[in-house]
């Protein structure tokens, strides 16, 4: 079994280990094995689908060495009788399933294909080296030489079975391969440019325009952001280029680059299997453009510029939640696929469109059986389509119909279906539930999204890292949304240490009423590089007398920016008007026409031109539509989300100072400011005493000190310990293959819960109750369960290996075929434990 830390900086793009995959399997292990200590990534089966003769460009195997460059292997799981001839590059096979094959000329194909996109970087051009070889894990060199294949011309280097079981001969051997072009060592730079192109990030970051003012504005600053060569992330390329199994579930903080990757991989797995049926769904219509364009490019980059988004294409759709009466959306789909009439908003009861498409839902999903459309299906922005008032039962009615229209993945295991969705429960606008997989998809597929699935393909992820917000600023969203300093205590959030440093905060104190906590953002948790490039404040609060003198000093602030700043009126300027719905109706009215007094033109998202706020004959609107070529626009919070700019102003923070409690204001609070890429500026009008803590979260800049004095109305959980106690105490108990290695679970409550195939390594479980717990195959090694009861439980078959079971209660406990080798078994009852097969030294 291949060690975790070998999963760390090697991607598994699909799961491995199928009937028929040992050889590549044995293959992909020896090179995790022989690379683990050099600076290197390596991929089974990179997505580049570039298309020479009859070939697809998709190695099997690319490692991406700083110090070789870059080798790709083809791996051939033929045994040797299977050959019948070698003629050049052209093998002949008997009994295989296919006659012939070209792999060593397949290889270098895909490795010129991947050094083309390199080279058209100046710094990188013919700098790399490349390698390409051919491994054969069925074949040893002694069975190669005596049919005299070594003797060939076109004998290519060859991994042979008796390699890949040395210890370092398969890195040496790759090592004096030749290269089929040569390079050099890569300097730093070099290397995280690679790294970067590798990830497709340099496509999404080039200068686009000049900007003819001085060094030190905010346009010429945005230019050296944009030059600017982005991180490597490994956990977002991990999550990008996998595709897993069945379900996914991918929650991070806002600006974590949740969009960018359901994108990437909706191209990733639209060019690899064509033929599949696969949509990519989001409730908020002002993001169609925004998303067609993402997957545009990475379906550009990943082909080579071959291939690009093509809305004629029936087998990848881009699909609004609802779908409208010329352009289809999910639900307004499966209702046609299905015979049934489609509802409108103004045809349901509730008139809100969340809770109108649940209701639609339910009626769908009530009269007829959901038609199995679609292979995939990617859910952006997932927390829109909850609802707290409408269920299906005891499952959320938009979450059941999507899953239900999906084909399973495996026909025996049917409920193995690839739904994959994507959200941040902090920037959610009309529900409060913070909904666990159960209270999706019901109690009895509550574990389809814990654990992982082969290759270390998690089902859930956490992203921590905020790209596209300054690390101020993300830090004032946390701060302002869930209401951390104020005098009367936290409103909403989270209130277990390990899910602040699961989105990127390190903790001190508990969260016990009376204690002081103290909270903070590392830096490199917030990589976007502003607080470097920028010398002033990134966030600013003023408050006015009058709302005519907020909007006097917001004119005079976009006027500077468009004139001596150097920023473009569109999709680098964005007003956001918040409060209440008709509040913001007529904030944003009154916003736009002083503005336009002004001078400055102005774009209201679903107009179809700008300096109107409604259109005259009330069929032009475009709905999808949220910016608009030299225009400046301003839009409520609804339509905003999603959408980002690099200078934010923020109007109108009085209509949420005036009801600072109510939770849903300060969540449009979150999102107004993790819309910023670089700058924001809130203002409102009067005097309230939220204007105190909103300065002293800016003031507070990446570190919160507070007390804690009670549980917050709404708590939110992001990690796999929280959901499960939450389940628990709802009456769940089945959570097979959970991963909570390293969990502090200190005197919790699991008793008869199933934990069958758990990953529990490391984890702190002294004194919990887990009597009658189904724990079998199960692995505890090096857990802590000091003076935990583990009465009656099942442990067959558990690793064990030096667990603390120090007065541990194991009275009628199943040990048989455990393994507790090192295991810490001072004062240990095991009365009447069934013993049999268990392996146990001290």
């Amino acid at each position: 079994m291949v060690k975790d830390y070998l999963n760390h900086k090697f991607i598994t793009t699909e799961p491995l280990g199928n009937r028929g995959e040992t050889g590549e399997q044995l293959v992909w292990d020896s090179i995790r094995a022989n690379f683990r200590d050099r600076d290197c990534i390596g991929y089974w089966r990179y997505p580049i689908f570039s298309q020479i003769g009859k070939f697809r460009q998709e190695p099997d195997i690319l490692i991406v060495d700083r110090e070789l460059g870059l080798v790709v292997i083809e791996v051939k799981s033929i045994p040797i009788d299977k050959i019948v001839n070698i003629t050049g590059h052209r093998w002949e096979y008997q009994n295989f399933y296919t006659p012939f094959g070209n792999p060593y000329q397949q290889a270098e194909n895909q490795l010129f294909t991947i050094l083309e996109s390199c080279d058209r970087e100046p710094i990188l051009q013919d700098k790399i080296s490349a390698r390409a070889l051919v491994a054969l894990p069925l074949i040893s060199q002694q069975q190669w030489q005596e049919r005299g294949f070594d003797k060939l011309l076109s004998n290519p280097p060859i991994l042979f079975k008796d390699n890949l079981y040395s210890a370092s001969s398969v890195c040496e051997l790759i090592q004096e391969t030749p290269p089929v072009k040569p390079g050099y060592k890569l300097t730093l730079k070099q290397w995280q440019l690679l790294l970067s192109i590798l990830s497709g990030t340099p496509f999404f970051c080039r200068p686009s325009h000049r900007v003819l003012t001085p060094d030190r504005s905010r346009g010429k600053i945005l230019q050296k952001l944009r030059s600017h060569i982005s991180e490597f992330d490994w956990q977002q390329e991990k999550i990008a280029k996998q595709i897993a199994p069945g379900a996914q579930r991918i929650r991070g903080i806002a600006g974590s680059g949740k969009t960018v990757l359901l994108c990437q991989k909706a191209a990733h797995i639209h060019l690899k299997y064509p033929n599949w049926k696969v949509a990519f769904v989001f409730f908020s219509r002002s993001l169609y453009h925004s998303i067609i364009q993402q997957i545009d490019k990475w379906l550009r980059h990943f082909s080579n510029n071959e291939r690009g988004y093509d809305p004629k294409n029936a087998n990848l759709k881009i699909l609004h939640a609802w779908g409208a009466r010329k352009q289809p959306g999910l639900y307004s789909l499966i209702c046609q696929a299905a015979g049934i009439h489609s509802l409108t908003v103004n045809e349901t009861a509730s008139q809100k469109p969340n809770e109108a498409l649940a209701e639609a839902c339910i009626q769908l999903l009530k009269a007829t059986a959901i038609p199995q459309l679609f292979d995939a299906i990617l859910i952006d922005e997932g927390q829109d389509l909850i609802v707290d008032k409408y269920k299906f039962g005891d499952r959320q009615p938009f979450y059941w119909m999507a899953y239900q229209s999906l084909q399973p993945v495996d026909p025996v295991r049917s409920e193995q279906r690839r739904l994959i969705w994507a959200y941040d429960e902090a920037q959610s606008l009309e529900s409060l539930t913070i909904p666990t997989a159960s209270e999706l998809f019901g109690e009895d597929l509550g574990h389809l999204v814990t654990g992982q699935y082969k290759n270390g393909i998690k089902k859930s992820e956490v992203m921590r890292r905020c790209y596209r917000t300054p690390h101020q600023i993300i830090t004032a969203a946390h701060g302002l949304g869930m209401g951390l300093l104020r005098p009367q205590g936290m409103l909403t959030g989270i209130t277990r240490a390990e899910e602040w440093k699961a989105i990127g905060y390190e903790v001190q104190g508990r969260f016990i009423p009376g204690q002081k906590i103290i909270l903070k953002r590392p830096r490199e948790n917030s990589p976007n590089p502003i607080p470097e490039l920028w010398q002033g404040d990134i966030i600013e609060f003023k408050a006015y007398e009058s709302r005519q003198q907020e909007l006097f000093v917001l004119a005079k602030n976009i006027k500077h920016n468009l004139r001596y700043d150097g920023l473009r009126p569109s999709q680098e300027i964005l007003v956001i008007v918040v409060g209440e719905f008709f509040d913001a109706i007529q904030l944003e009215t009154q916003v736009a026409n002083f503005l336009m007094r002004q001078g400055i033109d102005i774009f209201i998202p679903g107009n179809s031109k700008c300096n109107t706020l409604l259109d005259e004959s009330g069929k032009c609107r475009n709905p999808n539509k949220f910016w608009h070529e030299g225009a400046v626009t301003i839009s409520r919070i609804h339509r905003a989300k999603g959408n980002e700019a690099d200078m934010v102003y923020i109007v109108g923070c009085d209509r949420i100072a005036e009801d600072e409690s109510n939770i849903y204001l300060r969540n449009q609070l979150f999102i107004a400011l993790t819309r910023a890429r670089a700058w924001v500026k809130l203002s409102g009008i009067g005097t309230y005493p939220m204007y105190e803590e909103i300065e002293q979260v800016i003031r507070s800049r990446d570190t919160f000190t507070f007390t804690f004095h009670h549980p917050p109305k709404r708590e939110i959980n992001v990690t796999d310990a929280s959901e499960l106690l939450k389940r628990y105490a709802l009456g769940g108990r089945n959570f097979q293959n959970i991963d909570l290695s390293n969990a502090d679970l200190i005197g919790v409550n699991l008793s008869h819960a199933n934990l069958i195939g758990a990953n529990l390594r490391g984890a702190n479980l002294q004194r919990a109750q887990l009597d009658g717990v189904k724990l079998i195959a199960a692995d505890l090694s090096h857990a802590n369960l000091k003076d935990a009861s583990l009465r009656n439980a099942k442990l067959m078959g558990t690793i064990l290996q030096g667990t603390n079971l120090s007065n541990v209660d194991l009275k009628g406990a199943d040990l048989s075929e455990a393994d507790l080798t090192g295991a810490k078994l001072k004062n240990t009852k095991l009365n009447e434990a069934i013993l049999e097969g268990v392996k146990i030294s001290e």
